[in-house]
């Protein structure tokens, strides 16, 4: 007798097509030299094109981070188990198509002067996509370093996106996919799969989906520790002539790093905002109520770990436009982790410069040095005070909020560009 076909009753299906309320889990770095095609496959994923401040639309590159939510969807109707879409019909049998993850794209710049920005947004990724332009030379500087960054940053997952396959002939692309796997061979990437797509024509997107099924897994989350958010945007809702009576509070949005925010808590905003006392800089903590919750589209009651959210405040917009608060950390009233106005990091320097044309050898840390440190989603200025025995000690222009064993990126300016040059650990 054959074996009886698998089927799914009406009721079942009914009830997993109707499951539309899925929320971000995951969020998915897109990384990689300018102009290789981050946005546009962020557009043909997402349906969001995430440059719209002026200057990028000028000229043509990421500055600030970017966000936007993809749908993964899959067919329950057809035979293949690995069919994967981001549309809700079926493009074999025509039939709707179920939402199965929903996940939260961060668009980094890949200009080498926007380095700062790349490596906060490294800081708050759970994993990554690296794009390499398949009609450019491999490896391109800012791919080497941000392959470095992300190696850095702690980001074990990544998918290596071959973009640009249109562009090239069938011997220049396998040219060019050898060229990625020599690049990675001596990286802990280098089992990394690598999908040939083309962003612009949206081929093999629905191999890049399976990908990112397969490989890129949710990670574990500890909501039972006090709420820890970094704040990665900041901005006023608020349109020119709103009157007093209908405006509305400042809105902050990031990734919660553990604990669970809920509608109506009281939080605390650090290193907060700059004032001016007795002719010195000083930083006062703000302390606001959450109004509202929204995460992949949907207002919702509470936010965990995982994808991208904003919270509506009730704090003056004013404090909080044009990305004021970006780098803060949020939680409830004392239970953060101190603010910094000093570090002192157990530090690793890395033998060359990442990113630079010619070799250079990482020179020796120099007493008043200025360098450039990412902690979290904050980036700020260090001046050298002391290093002595693989310990550094700086005075910081910003405050930045972190604990014990925090991660610290170091960039230093060479021919004025910010270099990527090591890493450190607060101790």
């Amino acid at each position: 007798m054959p074996p009886r076909k698998k089927t799914v009753s009406k009721a079942s299906l009914k009830k997993a097509i109707s499951k539309t309320s899925l929320l971000p889990e995951l969020n998915l770095g897109m990384v990689g030299h300018v102009d290789h095609g981050k946005t546009t496959l962020v557009n043909t994923l997402s349906g969001k094109w995430t440059d719209t401040h002026s200057e990028e639309i000028k000229r043509g590159i990421t500055i600030r981070l970017g966000y936007a939510d993809v749908t993964i969807n899959k067919c329950p109707h057809c035979a293949e188990p690995e069919d994967y879409t981001l549309t809700n019909e079926c493009q074999k049998c025509k039939k709707k198509t179920v939402p199965v993850r929903k996940i939260s794209l961060v668009d980094a710049p890949g200009h080498e002067s926007l380095m700062a920005t790349m490596l906060c947004g490294a800081n708050i990724m759970d994993g990554a996509l690296l794009l390499i332009s398949a009609n450019e030379k491999c490896p391109q500087p800012q791919t080497l370093e941000h392959l470095m960054a992300l190696e850095i940053t702690g980001i074990k997952n990544i998918i290596v996106v071959q973009n640009k396959i249109d562009l090239v002939n069938e011997d220049d692309a396998l040219k060019n996919y050898e060229d990625i796997k020599n690049l990675l061979k001596n990286t802990p990437f280098k089992d990394a799969p690598i999908i040939p797509i083309s962003a612009l024509h949206k081929i093999n997107i629905d191999f890049l989906l399976q990908t990112i099924q397969n490989t890129l897994k949710t990670p574990e989350r500890d909501i039972s520790k006090p709420p820890l958010m970094f704040v990665a945007r900041s901005f006023d809702i608020n349109r020119p002539g709103t009157t007093p009576d209908k405006l509305v509070g400042g809105v902050v949005g990031g990734v919660l790093k553990q604990g669970i925010l809920k509608v109506g808590d009281e939080i605390e905003i650090l290193p907060g905002y700059e004032v001016e006392e007795r002719n010195q800089k000083a930083w006062k903590p703000l302390y606001t109520k959450i109004i509202n919750l929204v995460t992949g589209g949907e207002n919702v009651q509470e936010a965990s770990p995982g994808g991208s959210f904003a919270i509506m405040t009730s704090l003056d917009p004013s404090i909080v436009k044009s990305d004021k608060l970006v780098g803060s950390v949020i939680g409830y009233v004392d239970k953060l982790p101190v603010v910094n106005h000093s570090l002192k990091l157990k530090i690793n320097l890395l033998e060359r410069v990442v990113g630079a044309k010619d070799k250079l050898v990482v020179d020796p840390l120099k007493p008043k040095e200025v360098l450039m440190m990412n902690v979290y989603s904050a980036a700020t200025v260090g001046i050298v005070q002391e290093f002595n025995k693989g310990i550094l000690t700086c005075t910081l222009k910003r405050p930045v909020v972190a604990g014990k064993g925090a991660r610290v990126t170091i960039a230093r300016m060479m021919g004025q560009r910010w270099r990527l040059i090591g890493y450190g650990e607060l101790v």
